[in-house]
């Protein structure tokens, strides 16, 4: 097998591939005959620096064309892909190539410097550089399915990041979630919105909607709510995949409203509170469908198309993947999941998320194992209380944590960062509890409420709870 060989080269050469909006605003595209080209000389350059089969090549670039030209010349001959995201500065990049010992780095001008501070002494090809491309093309190697084709970090959320190998099955293995959760088809445009160096970046970005026959859009600019919806109406946008963080924080700041092209929209990388879900089904006429899954395993869970969205439900296992529900944990068996890493344990999988199971087969999260509250004999999810307290006007976001009580063992602490024109006060703290109470059971209300002006968060946007908990 070899990714570029089997879907890149093999699409029709004058189908649209790509479209990419620059940050200095550049709109360009790309077709599938020039990204097949574009890659296979870039491919020779990595072959003139001497990257072969099995070696690391990092990349340092945003969200434009020459990230995923990077990528795919990796995949042609069989050398191994390590995104990282612009936000990573020097101990993150150090620590990663520690880790993974890259053969070669491609980075964006702006961050050479970074790179070369490290101490890293090999080559570094910059970008943009045109020069990268001049090479003649090489031919795709053949490619063993259990081959490692790509390197991705997880979040850190619960500890430091560590490196995640996947095979070259992992490419083509998206072709399910493509399927069953993106929902993207052939002629569609679809924006995964995900920086470059993440997982869901890696697989949805392009892999994803090109599998199914869609073009795929690159937006290499901050996140702006107002200019988040602009672009999805200029673009006729079909198919939106974003953090549930970024579809809050368009619902709290922007005017939401109809998005007429906007066929099918996803989530995933957090829960998804049920409150936005009837929000943006109301006000933008879109149905998000939450999905689950983890930097080991790619996305394992999904709203099924075609059915009813279940707001706060991150859907069921997605079709031949066998999961299930242990002593509250969600499992999984890695020989039914072809994007499943390949260092990963024969027999189980424990994810570490406490999930519940309804009878209906839907998933439903309640929080990590580590991150789940016990009060008085009472087990509180953290998601629970979130979106409890999400639903409140004055509220952009919010932690629930949990913090020690001699009486209790635990009481459930929430941390909030309010919008624009509320203030914090212990009549906003009060009114808070009694909304909790209102919204969700009394006892998972907050019994202590602090307010914040962000919550940590590690670079990938995930809330970093264990640091909360360590200020109690």
């Amino acid at each position: 097998m070899n990714f570029t060989r089997d879907v890149v080269d093999a699409a029709p050469p004058s189908r649209k591939a790509l479209v990419s909006l620059s940050t200095e605003g550049k709109r360009s595209e790309l077709t599938f005959g020039e990204i097949a080209d574009g890659a296979a000389r870039l491919a020779g350059t990595l072959a003139t620096n001497r990257v072969n089969r099995g070696d690391v090549v990092m990349t340092v670039v945003g969200s434009r064309p020459e990230w995923v030209l990077a990528l795919l010349a990796c995949f042609r001959i069989g050398a191994v892909a390590l995104p990282c995201t612009l936000q990573l500065r020097f101990a993150d990049l150090r620590a990663r190539m520690d880790a993974a010992e890259p053969r070669l780095v491609i980075a964006d001008a702006s961050n050479t410097e970074t790179v070369r501070a490290t101490g890293f002494t090999g080559p570094v090809l910059t970008v943009p550089d045109e020069r990268m491309f001049e090479s003649p093309p090489v031919p795709a190697a053949e490619l063993a399915p259990d081959d490692p084709a790509l390197i991705v970090f997880t979040s850190g959320t619960s500890g430091p990041a560590k490196p995640i190998r996947h095979g070259q099955r992992y490419l083509t293995g998206q072709s399910v979630q493509a399927e069953h959760w993106l929902g993207a088809r052939e002629g569609d445009l679809a924006w995964c919105t995900a920086a470059s160096g993440w997982s869901k970046s890696a697989r949805n970005s392009f892999i994803a909607p090109w599998l199914r026959g869609a073009t795929a859009l690159l937006h290499d600019g901050r996140f702006d709510a107002e200019e988040r919806l602009d672009i999805i109406e200029r673009e006729r946008v079909n198919v939106l995949c974003m953090a549930p963080t970024e579809y809050r924080a368009i619902a709290k700041r922007a005017r939401l409203r109809p998005l007429a092209d906007l066929r099918h929209a996803v989530a995933a990388g957090e829960p998804l509170a049920p409150e936005l879900v009837r929000l943006w089904e109301e006000e933008a006429d879109t149905a998000v469908h939450d999905g689950y899954g983890q930097t080991e395993t790619g996305a394992l869970t999904g709203m099924p198309l075609g059915l009813p969205v279940r707001p706060g439900s991150m859907g069921r296992p997605l079709p031949g993947f066998r999961l299930w529900v242990q002593d509250g944990e969600l499992c999984a068996d890695p020989a039914t999941i072809p994007t499943f890493f390949l260092d990963g344990p024969p027999g189980e999988w424990h994810t570490g998320d406490r999930v519940r199971e309804d009878g209906d087969g839907y998933l439903w999260f309640e929080g990590r194992t580590d991150d789940v509250i016990i009060s008085a004999g009472y087990r509180i999810g953290p998601f629970e209380v979130e979106s409890a307290l999400l639903s409140h006007p004055a509220v952009a976001e919010v932690a629930a944590v949990a913090a020690p009580d001699e009486e209790r063992g635990q009481v459930v602490r929430a941390v909030v960062v309010l919008l624009d024109g509320h203030r914090a006060g212990n009549a906003l703290a009060r009114e808070l509890q009694d909304h909790a109470k209102a919204e969700t059971a009394p006892y998972k209300y907050p019994r202590i409420v602090d307010f914040a002006e962000s919550l940590p968060k590690t670079a990938s946007g995930k809330i970093q709870r264990a640091r909360l908990r360590n200020e109690c």
